[in-house]
């Protein structure tokens, strides 16, 4: 036994271990019981569901400040393993169709990317943040390229491997720049090391604070850094693609808000002023390349990263108000987007059928209730009310107003209205036009579940608002 160990040390890290576990469990389920291939998804499922309420549970701190456990973490936490339940749910089928042969890889590979996404948002220390993100990145990369008989699947996954990379080495960069110049990699003691010097008129130190909100870019998929997006979302399969523009985004935005707020409160104006920028640039070029797509899968990456723009908005003021309304956002987001990818999924019955926008035409015709699933999804996306996506953009443009940050709201409104043509434009394709030609639909009991919860959320969070509101403004209070 090892002298001063002792489990109040590890008890906040309850709930990842257990999802490791778990992730160990499911490839064991899959060497046991290969032929009934629903067993491997019912332990993945049934682990996550216990790690949530685990999360609702567990608090502290461990190894001397360096992992904690707080309301901030665990909304994240939550909004990860959520968007890795309903991924689960929406793979069940999926899998069949695509001819994957070895769940048990597959499902492990999204439990320990979920352990990742954890650790990161617990993570107050550099180190143990790059070790959570590390995780969490592996994992992705390997899911994007699960498919090896599919070339796209193989590209993507090369191309987000060596972007993903070159980020790694910017934050590893980044990080060296910050204890040669503060003697720390802890976030708090990075904090009083700013406020007992002038260490914002220090290149290093700045170089430091640059290249990590760089890094995190490249996670978040902020313009200029979001060049693997696209391909990454539409070579990998529809569930992988649907869970990456939620969990990976969710834990980044946890990563990137507890840095900006724990470790660099003191240089408020220098990293605002990147971020000011960021979210124009991530705004334009999401909403305006979205306009020219003809896959429905490169258009929704496209628009992620518009997506990520208008979260970013939130963490400008610096203030309580502006982090609890992009936390809010982007619960409401994981409904809404894997709302509609998993329309997506519903009609992809055989190969790539149902990834072009041409596939949509006279869908209402033929399938009048996947048709009014989308309608309502694209309304959200679009900021249309009474759906959740109204919601959450009016908060974090009325933190962003409070702030006094007029200028970026007004080109926010209007790069929204952009993006309502290439929104719209499916709802026009499914209800204005005949259809060309036969589309079958690939249902299934898991499949309807997500739709359903993701259509409720979706309708509840813009009817009645005020719970998740108050629920993340009391987070990031605690925080």
């Amino acid at each position: 036994m090892v002298t001063g160990f002792s489990l109040p040390i590890i008890a906040p890290l309850g709930p990842e271990i257990f999802l490791a576990v778990i992730g160990c469990a499911v490839i064991l389920a899959d060497i046991i019981w290969r032929e009934q291939r629903y067993v491997v998804p019912i332990v993945a499922m049934a682990g996550a569901t216990a790690t949530v309420i685990m999360v609702l549970k567990a608090s502290g701190v461990s190894f001397s400040g360096m992992y904690t456990v707080d309301a901030f973490s665990a909304f994240f936490k939550i909004v990860c393993l959520l968007g890795l339940m309903l991924a689960i749910l929406m793979s069940l089928r999926h899998l069949d169709i695509m001819g994957v042969k070895r769940v048990g890889e597959y499902y492990s590979l999204m439990v320990f990317s979920c352990v990742g996404m954890m650790i990161m948002a617990s993570a107050t220390d550099l180190i143990v943040l790059y070790l959570g993100l590390e995780l969490m990145a592996l994992s992705v990369y390997c899911l994007v390229g699960l498919l090896k008989t599919d070339p796209r699947a193989s590209e993507a996954a090369v191309k987000y491997l060596l972007l993903g990379a070159f980020a790694s080495c910017l934050l590893l960069f980044g990080m060296s720049y910050l204890y040669g110049t503060t003697g720390t990699t802890d976030m708090s003691q990075i904090s009083k090391a700013m406020a007992q010097g002038k260490l914002t008129d220090n290149p290093a130190f700045m170089m430091g604070l640059g290249l990590v909100v760089i890094a995190f870019c490249f996670k978040i998929a902020a313009a200029p850094f979001h060049m693997w997006t696209p391909d990454a979302y539409e070579g990998a399969m529809t569930p992988v693609t649907a869970f990456m523009s939620v969990g990976p985004k969710a834990a980044g935005f946890a990563a990137l808000g507890r840095v900006l707020m724990e470790a660099f409160p003191n240089a408020h104006s220098d990293w605002m002023t990147v971020l000011v920028i960021l979210a124009f640039l991530t705004m334009a070029i999401g909403n305006i390349t979205a306009l020219c797509q003809t896959s429905i899968k490169r258009m929704l990456a496209y628009s992620s990263i518009a997506h990520a723009g208008y979260a970013l908005i939130g963490f400008l003021p610096g203030t309580a108000e502006g982090a609890s309304a992009t936390m809010n956002y982007l619960f409401i987001y994981l409904f809404m987007n894997m709302g509609a990818f998993a329309v997506i999924i519903l009609l992809q019955y055989k190969g790539l059928v149902g990834e072009a926008l041409e596939d949509y035409k006279g869908l209402a015709k033929t399938h009048p209730v996947a048709a009014a699933l989308m309608l309502v999804f694209m309304f959200s996306l679009t900021g249309i009310p009474p759906t959740a996506g109204f919601i959450g953009k009016f908060n974090l443009f009325m933190a962003a107003l409070h702030a006094g940050y007029t200028w970026i709201v007004i080109f926010a409104v209007l790069f929204s209205a952009i993006s309502a043509y290439f929104y719209l434009r499916v709802i026009m394709l499914m209800y204005m036009y005949e259809p060309e030609k036969e589309m079958k639909l690939a249902p299934s009991g898991a499949l309807s579940a997500v739709l359903a919860i993701a259509l409720t959320g979706v309708i509840l969070l813009g009817c009645y608002p005020n719970g998740i509101l108050s629920y993340a403004s009391k987070a990031i209070m605690g925080h």
